[in-house]
């Protein structure tokens, strides 16, 4: 709750036009839970950890992880990712 809560104070509202405004989420595979979500601007830098391991169409299996956020960084600081070859 500690880093959901300084990661949270680290966020802006989302401004009008998001691309995502009116979209639904769901809770996991096979649920029909959708989820409460609260859109933002994407500006916030973070380390992240994620597993390697993926699907056959590419998705990541596991959910990334959050090591710390990085209010120091922008995101011109952050070079482009793109996916590995297959």
């Amino acid at each position: 709750m500690g880093r959901r809560s300084t990661v949270a104070r680290l966020l802006a509202p989302a401004r009008r036009g998001h691309p995502w405004r009116g979209w639904s989420f769901s809770a996991g595979w096979g649920s029909r839970e959708t989820l409460k979500v609260m859109l933002v601007e994407p500006e916030l830098v973070a380390e992240v950890g994620v597993d390697v391991a993926r699907d056959a169409s590419g998705l990541w299996l596991h959910p990334a992880r959050l090591h710390r956020a990085r209010p120091d960084l922008s995101n011109a600081d952050v070079p482009c990712w793109t996916s590995p070859p297959r």
